[in-house]
């Protein structure tokens, strides 16, 4: 690109910029981003944020491999996000290519773009973010002359929904082997593409090139995938960073001219997670469990801190009360950040005994609500979804965090479990009513609770990917209910769309069939889904029906545990034997709650 195309490009964007909200977001030349010249790497890679600048710039993974590979020498990363719709408008109106933010390079001029999958609702997003940049949307309509386009984050544990759009997956942690990738793309880069892919699969057991696959239906059922190359790998090994004490960080993040979601520094912990509920899909595809020592992580936070000027400081995991030594991490933070005033944030406990001498140690953390995720009410249903937890436990939490100054506490359940009842249901207000009264022992008057209720989701890789999801009807049903349970001023409660939820459950699950749904709900307008303003359950509807697929296949039907999955070619460490196992255990507590108490003889 001449410097003259760029100085007309960028002047263009400074008569488009006053025309659109938050126009900080769409400018670059952020404290702490990176610029370098195009010409003197090897690889130019756009990191690609599949939703809007707000979102992504939360985003730990995008400031981990931004800074990653930018301190490579041999190549440059540059950000790109999905602008919001009065930004499309403008691009499409003035014929303006989707651009990245470092150097306002159109998409078209990288020689990677790689998307990051964090959820189901952003797949219209990546569509939308090809379409601006003026490339075809599928892989096999691009060609030597456009971008290598692929994707990591949790979605790739199923790429399926998806493979019609990339050119490869990469699967697992990018720290170690995502650079040692774009090296090889370097050294191939003149070969024909379909010699590329090749190239790129033989680099890495975690790279799956859709291309080299064909699934296999029969009589409408998934029935296997099958390789169409010679030497194509089966199966794609998820890759996993051993040694996070020593991975690179990024203490010195992009900070952001507009205000985000997640606005301070971070720190992860621990990677994993130590305990393997039967729904949740990232304790398994994050296994194993990795820890930072207290010492990096301080001396992290300094970095942190040194560079960013950050008034807030979170602690980042899967499950961050399971970290062994978090009281005394905790402590050693409040010790040296407290003068500077420096809030510690302590997301993500687990509740169980443990956490009953927690809210003492944070004393001096900001009490702007704990945060607690017993996901049921009942001690019964939690132990089908292994988390063995007592309402005890959960309700001592409590008293200790009246005590140690909270006045809000945050609770996170779920509806539409396997297994669950109306009496669950009702059982969520109890308890929740049960935590508000029990700062009446301690300072008086009730505490102030926060509900947030999302609907059950099957996800693959989890022990629960075989269970069916709920019909929408009973999510209204249990709403209704719910709400019924809620008559005080002290309770408050967040319901996430069912409408939504099905979405994630038909494409968590889904296999290749659903790509002509995707890209029929994209021309029929779909996109930020994620965003309640935005979502068009209807326009989704018609797309199904335009293509002749129905989602209920998908999102309600339960699988048999022997039954082939469309995303079984993908390992993730954990022995899918070691699901089934855990799945008939789970069906053991489920007939003995539906078994009818024992009567006493007359």
């Amino acid at each position: 690109m001449s410097e003259r195309s760029v100085a007309a490009r960028e002047a263009l964007l400074c008569r488009l910029l006053p025309q659109v909200s938050s126009p900080g977001q769409y400018i670059g030349s952020e404290w702490n981003a990176v610029v370098k010249e195009h010409g003197s790497v090897a690889v130019r890679f756009a990191f690609c944020f599949p939703d809007t600048y707000r979102i992504g710039m939360s985003y730990l993974g995008l400031q981990v491999l931004y800074h990653l590979l930018n301190s490579q020498e041999d190549m440059l990363c540059e950000r790109a996000f999905l602008p919001e719709p009065d930004m499309q408008a403008l691009l499409r109106r003035e014929g303006l290519p989707l651009f990245s933010l470092e150097s306002t390079t159109p998409l078209s001029n990288f020689d990677v773009l790689g998307f990051s999958l964090q959820n189901e609702t952003a797949y219209t997003n990546v569509l939308a973010m090809l379409d601006l940049a003026g490339l075809p949307l599928r892989a096999a309509e691009r060609t030597q002359e456009h971008p290598l386009v692929i994707a990591g984050g949790p979605c790739t544990y199923n790429p399926e929904p998806m493979a019609a759009f990339f050119d490869l997956f990469f699967i697992g942690d990018a720290e170690e082997e995502l650079p040692r990738l774009l090296r090889r793309f370097a050294e191939v880069r003149s070969l024909p593409r379909r010699e590329q892919l090749r190239a790129l699969a033989g680099a890495s057991p975690a790279v799956y090139v859709p291309a080299f696959y064909e699934p296999r239906y029969d009589d409408g059922a998934f029935r296997a995938l099958e390789p169409a190359e010679a030497g194509a790998r089966l199966p794609i090994e998820a890759a996993t960073l051993a040694d996070l004490e020593g991975a690179p960080y990024p203490t010195a993040p992009v900070m952001p001219y507009v205000e985000v979601v997640h606005d301070r520094m971070v720190l992860e912990v621990m990677r994993g997670c130590p305990h393997r509920c039967r729904f949740c899909q990232a304790s398994v595809v994050k296994a194993p469990l990795r820890l930072r020592s207290p010492e990096r992580l301080l001396a992290l936070a300094e970095e942190l801190y040194r560079n960013t000027g950050y008034s807030e400081l979170s602690l980042l995991s899967l499950s961050t009360g399971d970290y062994p030594k978090l009281i005394e991490l905790v402590q050693a933070l409040a010790a040296r950040f407290d003068q500077r005033l420096v809030n510690i944030a302590v997301p993500s406990l687990r509740v169980d005994a443990s956490l009953r001498n927690l809210p003492p140690a944070l004393a001096s953390v900001r009490k702007s609500g704990l945060t607690l995720a017993p996901e049921a009410a009942s001690e019964s249903l939690r132990a089908i979804l292994g988390k063995r937890i007592t309402n005890d436990d959960l309700l001592a939490a409590a008293r200790s965090a009246y005590e140690a100054g909270w006045d809000l506490i945050k609770l996170y359940f779920m509806v539409g479990l396997p297994g669950e009842t109306d009496d669950d249901v009702a059982s969520i207000g109890d308890l929740a009513r049960s935590i508000s009264v029990a700062r009446r022992d301690v300072r008086g008057g009730d505490g102030l609770v926060n509900l947030t209720v999302a609907p059950f989701v099957p996800k693959a890789h989890s022990v629960f990917q075989w269970e069916p999801m709920r019909e929408l009807s009973y999510f209204q049903r249990a709403d209704s209910l719910l709400r019924r349970h809620l008559r005080s001023s002290r309770l408050r409660l967040k319901s996430h769309r069912a409408e939504r939820a099905f979405l994630e459950a038909v494409f968590s699950r889904g296999d290749r069939r659903l790509a002509p749904v995707v890209e029929e709900a994209y021309r029929r307008g779909c996109r930020m889904d994620a965003w309640t303003e935005h979502f068009d359950f209807g326009a989704w509807q018609e797309a199904f029906r335009a293509t002749g697929v129905d989602p209920e296949a998908y999102a309600l039907r339960a699988r048999h545990p022997e039954e082939p999955l469309p995303w079984e070619h993908i390992a993730t460490g954990v022995p899918v034997e070691h699901l089934r196992k855990s799945k008939l255990e789970a069906d053991r507590l489920q007939a003995e709650r539906r078994e009818p108490e024992p009567t006493s003889p007359a």
